[in-house]
């Protein structure tokens, strides 16, 4: 008689795995909305909640065409910023004098603050050009050390198979470095999914039409703590949801790589 399966259901294991991160965060906030009614109530220092919430609602106008706007920035600079660091890692394997140069450039290009380069950016592009550079330079570095250490870590033994039989630097890549390195950039996209988000705010911060970073100026500089905070939460959200959507893109494209907690 076969044995049962004592292994818990995938449903059963997710909820186990993530729910104490969800009662954290519950705590958290009902602890934030008790400080907001009784300490801080009438100062308008620090909305709660559900004050947030309301405030959200209140204002569901003003999210359509800014979320549209910021997450065509942070889209394209998403593509562009790990295309490039993908293509740049494949060149380190294939032509090694150029992987030092390659991984100090991007270094230097890390080290360099946003904010520094950003209205350089602006006065040399025009439209949201910049805005999708900025995007791609926030995502560029963790893509490229990611994949880099991924296309590292392929197995010697497959390796020299491929060698052995007459295959080279780009039969090695094709048939083994690619495969050893997929759970290492998807682990790398889902770092730079919410960081293309936070590049392209920051980016509009010092110049744009619309677009989530600058209607948080404008609420900042009209005191507007309630529609401020329900901006950055309407943010975080958009981030996290772009983190999970790409944890499960990479879990579902590489089964055989361990599950990693929160990915699906």
């Amino acid at each position: 008689m076969a044995k049962p399966d004592s292994t818990p259901p995938r449903a059963d294991t997710f909820v186990r795995r993530n729910l104490p991160a969800a009662v954290t965060i519950a705590a958290l906030l009902l602890a934030w909305q008790v400080i907001a009614w009784t300490w801080l109530a009438g100062t308008h220092l620090l909305p709660g909640p559900v004050e947030i919430v309301r405030g959200i609602i209140a204002d569901w106008r003003l999210y359509p065409g800014n979320i549209g706007a910021t997450m065509s920035v942070a889209a394209r600079g998403f593509l562009f910023g790990n295309a490039i660091a993908v293509l740049l890692a494949f060149v380190c394997i294939l032509v090694p004098r150029a992987e030092g140069p390659i991984l100090q450039i991007a270094v230097v290009a890390y080290a360099v603050p946003i904010l520094a380069i950003t209205p350089i950016l602006v006065v040399l592009f025009q439209g949201d050009r910049a805005r999708v550079i900025v995007a791609a330079l926030a995502v560029f570095f963790t893509t490229l050390i990611g994949t880099h250490a991924g296309l590292k870590q392929a197995d010697r033994a497959s390796l020299e198979m491929v060698r052995a039989y007459g295959g080279g630097r780009y039969a090695q890549l094709a048939k083994v470095r690619i495969w050893a390195a997929l759970p290492y950039l998807f682990a790398a996209l889902r770092i730079a999914a919410p960081t293309a988000v936070l590049g392209a705010i920051i980016a509009e911060f010092l110049g744009a039409d619309r677009g989530l970073g600058i209607a948080l100026v404008v609420s900042e500089q009209n005191l507007n703590s309630v529609r401020t905070l329900g901006i950055g939460a309407v943010a975080a959200t958009i981030a996290g949801l772009a983190y999970w959507l790409v944890g499960l893109i990479g879990r579902l494209c590489t089964p055989w790589a361990p599950a990693s907690d929160g990915m699906a």
